[in-house]
């Protein structure tokens, strides 16, 4: 098992990988050049810019039982078919049974946005949702 990170825009890489390496699990992080980030533990894999290369270098690694941390419904949908474990920035497990949910808001979503119906605001995070976060990938990780 190895852990995945979408790192373009998560603000959880430095929680995962302080979990992982207490329970020594390595961990690769996906991020594009724009993004500097650095750590002596995890692989850290730098993919262009372009949309979506970070995402199709994710899916093309993935294996068997890997745990992927996105908050891209798209990639998770891959990931699931590889019988991966995927969990969001706010500790929501996606599984087969909540994908088509999520894929069907973020279309609705991108449709609204796309006509000005809607506008998406983003709560800023906290440390509540940083231990909610951890809290749930421990969860994930003592199950597999």
């Amino acid at each position: 098992m190895r852990i995945f990170i979408d790192a373009d825009g998560c603000p959880v890489v430095h929680e995962t990988i302080d979990l992982a390496q207490k329970m020594n699990i390595p961990v690769t992080i996906v991020k594009n050049y724009a993004h500097e980030l650095q750590n002596d533990y995890a692989e850290i894999v730098t993919v262009d810019i372009s949309r979506d290369a970070a995402d199709f270098y994710i899916a093309n690694h993935l294996k068997h039982e890997d745990v992927l941390i996105t908050q891209d419904y798209g990639l998770a949908a891959l990931a699931l078919s590889k019988k991966c474990r995927i969990l969001t920035q706010n500790g929501l497990l996606i599984t087969d049974h909540n994908i088509m949910r999520l894929l069907d808001a973020r279309h609705v979503n991108q449709k609204m946005r796309q006509t000005k119906k809607i506008y998406t605001k983003h709560k800023k995070r906290t440390a509540e949702d940083d231990e909610l976060f951890k809290a749930a990938l421990l969860k994930l990780l003592k199950e597999v």
